[in-house]
């Protein structure tokens, strides 16, 4: 019997990949969260630091500070990394 490598692991462990990096968490109630992930654990909580809030009213968005935050597991529905691609022009 062979063991699991990292890379074949997708558990909480996989958002170890996440770390440092800028993400969006959209939780049940709908709201989007963005900022660096600093810290979680084996039930999906998760601590954004530099964290807003994306508030989205037809084509138009504002970010609403909220420093560092503690999201509780059972309130995430997804998350993923940001990626800003620069356009040349």
């Amino acid at each position: 019997m062979s063991w699991a490598g990292p890379d074949e692991i997708l558990l909480s462990t996989s958002l170890a990949g996440f770390l440092d990096k800028k993400l969006i968490v959209l939780l049940r109630d709908g709201r989007k969260l963005l900022g660096t992930l600093c810290s979680f654990d084996q039930f999906a909580n998760v601590v954004l630091q530099g964290a807003c809030e994306r508030v989205i009213v037809g084509e138009l968005y504002c970010d609403v500070p909220l420093g560092l935050y503690v999201i509780r597991g059972e309130n995430v529905v997804l998350i993923g990394e940001l990626v800003i691609i620069s356009c040349a022009l």
